[in-house]
């Protein structure tokens, strides 16, 4: 019985341009599939046709050679698509399916190539509130993986190159047939780079890198927060056998003040007055964080607690014009071991106080004790 035409088989022109031919594969195999038709020996016979049409057309070589001479061309071990047989038919056209909607070809060029990328590393720096106030300019030192100068990055002695596997043909991986269905693994000969060193360069042993301390230096800009994390392109490990190189990540914590508590972009502190002070009022001056010191003034009968807002005295917005600002919160201080002549000079104006010296205290004490009477009154 003569064959079908490979392209009536796939339903296209002689003309066909790869990417037509592939999708016209996909569609038919996907229609004929064993899977989609269990038990029907003419589904499996035209599966088992579109594949052998397949494999040879997407080949240049097999076709050329086909629409020279027909299935001739493949008879008598000419190595076509009869020689292979069904299971490795299907295992290199389903593969084709499988790259086109999953994206594997990318994966496997990269795998034949042998290169892998670096890995990313950290790095914990700590800053102080002043240097997250300024920005900074700082070198660092840190171990890690370089390209090996002696082979550049290729893990082979100078003077030789990477082999293709010969196990998987430099693919990376490898393929076994089971009836409909094909398995693929990683090569285990070279661990799916698709290459193999036979002489390894002495200095990093055939991996393309060695371990080196190197100094970097770091931009920190002005305004950063604590846990604000600084990425370094490029700066991680070199990768495997030229592969490109990883990040470097630097996440930075800013150190406890012993003045300020920093809340986003504004300042706080707090500043212990004396009791005459708050009483007679008066002002202070306070640090700020750009080292200049700022005069804050307070009115007679400043309470404990009270805020004073100094305008853009805080820590300046990341990448921005603005500023926070700077809270100074006064703290009224209770005297404490008085002397004889202090302790008389309280009490007698404590004698003098009245509501309007002492409003809080003594209408608050004044209200209890309406409280109380009105309570006694209603017990008896």
């Amino acid at each position: 019985m003569s064959k079908r035409c490979y392209y009536e088989t796939l339903g296209v022109s002689r003309t066909v341009t790869d990417g037509e031919l592939k999708t016209a594969y996909r569609k038919l195999a996907m229609q004929w599939h064993p899977d989609r038709n269990p038990g029907d020996k003419d589904s499996e016979h035209k599966f088992k046709e579109i594949n052998e049409a397949y494999d040879v057309l997407k080949d240049g070589d097999k076709r050329a050679a086909y629409d020279r001479f027909g299935h001739a061309a493949f008879e008598n071990g000419g190595g076509g698509a009869g020689a292979h047989g069904f299971g490795s038919d299907f295992a290199s056209a389903f593969a084709d399916i499988f790259e086109g909607v999953f994206g594997m070809a990318g994966a496997r060029g990269a795998a034949r190539s042998g290169r892998e990328r670096g890995a990313d590393l950290r790095y914990n720096m700590e800053i102080t509130l002043e240097d997250a106030y300024r920005g900074k300019a700082a070198e660092i030192r840190i171990p890690t993986s370089v390209t090996c100068e002696v082979c550049s990055g290729t893990g082979a002695k100078p003077g030789t190159k990477p082999k293709a596997c010969a196990t998987c043909g430099g693919a990376g991986r490898v393929r076994h047939a089971q009836g409909f269905f094909t398995l693929e693994r990683t090569c285990p000969a070279c661990h799916g780079r698709g290459q193999v060193i036979e002489d390894p360069c002495k200095s990093c042993a055939g991996s393309g890198r060695v371990t080196r301390e190197r100094t970097l230096s770091v931009n920190i800009p002005a305004g950063v927060e604590d846990g604000t994390r600084i990425r370094l392109a490029g700066e991680g490990e070199a990768g495997l056998r030229g592969g490109p190189a990883g990040d470097l990540y630097i996440f930075l914590s800013i150190e406890s003040h012993p003045l300020y508590q920093r809340d986003g972009a504004d300042l706080h502190c707090r500043v212990p007055v004396s009791m005459v002070q708050a009483a007679l009022g008066g002002e202070f001056e306070v640090p700020s964080i750009d080292g200049a010191k700022s005069r804050v003034k307070i009115p007679a009968g400043t309470q404990s607690g009270r805020r004073f807002r100094l305008q853009s005295k805080g820590m300046p917005v990341l990448r921005s014009k603005q500023s926070g600002d700077m809270y100074v919160q006064v703290v009224v201080e209770t005297p404490q071991n008085l002397t004889k002549k202090q302790r008389e000079l309280l009490q007698e104006f404590e004698k003098l106080s009245s509501r309007e010296t002492q409003p809080e205290s003594v209408g608050f004490f004044t209200r209890v004790k309406e409280l109380l009477d009105g309570l006694g009154s209603k017990a008896t």
